[in-house]
């Protein structure tokens, strides 16, 4: 196996460890809210934790609802809350490997329907059975050897 493949690996068990992850979802008022209210914990108080005002408590309510609030101030609500502030990027399906296989499949289907294309020309097409068999052999091979293309057009 070579490096590059070995290393690939390494980081999708890394990634893999976020797949329980793919199914949550922010709630409404978001994640500092709610964690606050689920303890009956009030701004006041959260504040208190923090060195800051109730109403700068509600303002990162706000900011994280809106998108606008930073990891690191995140990482302080949750921890004056007795959390752990967990961040991770997750593939909707929760595995990278999904992601690949169909990256692999968009990329072998243009390059089989692109070489059908010319044997038409030619009147030399294959039957859509083989076509298909072609475009699985070879998102396979390029699942194994991800050109550096891969993520590219198709």
């Amino acid at each position: 196996m070579s490096m590059k493949r070995l290393a690939a690996t390494q980081y999708r068990a890394i990634a893999g460890r976020a797949a329980p992850l793919s199914q949550l979802v922010m709630p409404g008022e978001g994640w500092i809210a709610t964690i606050r209210k689920a303890l009956g914990m009030s701004g006041a108080e959260l504040g208190r934790r923090l060195g800051v005002t109730r109403a700068r408590v509600s303002q990162a309510e706000r900011a994280e609802r809106e998108g606008g609030i930073t990891l690191k101030a995140m990482e302080q609500f949750a921890e004056a809350m007795g959390c752990r502030f967990v961040y991770a990027i997750v593939p909707p399906e929760g595995r990278v490997e999904s992601l690949v296989a169909a990256q692999a499949r968009r990329k072998a289907e243009a390059l089989v329907a692109r070489a059908s294309a010319h044997m038409v020309l030619e009147r030399q097409a294959l039957p859509e059975k083989k076509n298909r068999a072609e475009v699985e052999r070879l998102a396979r091979e390029l699942m194994e050897d991800m050109p550096p293309d891969f993520w590219t057009g198709e």
